[in-house]
């Protein structure tokens, strides 16, 4: 099997962009099979996560609990098809587990739960506390001299919460430089546009002001995603964050950048639409 050593950086940029079409195709499937779930904050992170599996994590499936392996977050716990779709895929569990989602006794829940799904971390749904648990889990790694990164991504409308900032400053204080935070930033959250309902801006002057280094890319490009990733794992000055624009329902044009696409489920044309766009080209 071939490591990374073994091939380009364009190659490694390909397979990716592959394996997060393949990540969009299954979030799709399963919010439409479940008639429930969260399309669009799924589609806009699946990017991000694709690169966090696939490149960049260092997990492994087959030891899911190893102590050196490095956490995720996924803190925005309602995107968690595309955390599920991603886990499958690196083959924490089987992939025909994906088509059960929010159903009645199986382990893929709306929200996701670690003492059900193997390779999750943390449990998370209730907004603003996954950068509280990141900071532990990265203080408790500097307190055992362990060298694995904690990351956590979060939903730029979850910054409306307080315990978010709390967070932010105990990383400061702490000195955390193995913790990487990642903010989904597609500006739309249930209600309607994040400066509409509380704005969050200016968001890169307000991390540096908690005392954190921030990074801002595309979101959605591969080669900036996996360039700034590989880049903060040799970083070791400061808790960092990355402002990562993205567009929610990305992949989906009748649902990209458009609310009613936080929580809804496509019927049978719209799935059969959204299903054309992402695999007509492959």
């Amino acid at each position: 099997m071939m490591g990374k050593k073994d091939i380009s950086w364009e190659e490694r940029v390909e397979n990716l962009q592959k394996k997060a079409k393949e990540i969009r195709s299954e979030i799709v499937k399963m919010i439409y099979k479940a008639q429930s779930g969260h399309p669009g904050g799924a589609l806009s992170a699946a990017d991000i996560l694709t690169v966090l599996y696939f490149d960049i994590l260092k997990i492994d499936a087959t030891q899911p609990k190893l102590i050196s392996r490095d956490r995720f977050i996924l803190s925005k716990g309602h995107a968690c098809p595309v955390w599920y779709a991603c886990l499958a895929k690196k083959g924490f569990f089987p992939v025909q587990e994906l088509s059960k989602l929010r159903t009645i006794g199986g382990i893929l829940q709306g929200h996701p739960d670690m003492k059900k799904v193997p390779g999750l971390d943390m449990t998370t749904g209730s907004l603003g506390q996954g950068l509280s648990a990141g900071v532990g889990m990265a203080l408790g790694a500097k307190l055992l001299n362990l060298s694995f990164k904690t990351y956590v991504l979060l939903g730029d409308g979850e910054l409306n919460e307080g315990q978010i900032w709390e967070a932010a400053m105990s990383a400061h204080k702490f000195n955390l430089n193995n913790l990487i935070a990642i903010i989904d930033y597609n500006n739309l959250q249930l209600d309607g546009y994040c400066h509409d309902v509380m704005p969050i801006e200016p968001l890169k002057d307000k991390w540096i002001s908690f005392g954190w280094m921030v990074k801002e890319i595309d979101g959605h490009n591969i080669f900036e995603i996996l360039n700034v990733l590989e880049k903060l794992k040799e970083y070791q000055r400061k808790s960092t964050v990355v402002i990562a624009h993205t567009i929610k329902g990305k992949g989906v044009s009748f649902m990209e950048n458009k609310a009613e696409w936080h929580g809804k489920a496509p019927n049978e044309e719209e799935f059969q639409l959204a299903m054309q766009e992402l695999e007509g080209n492959r």
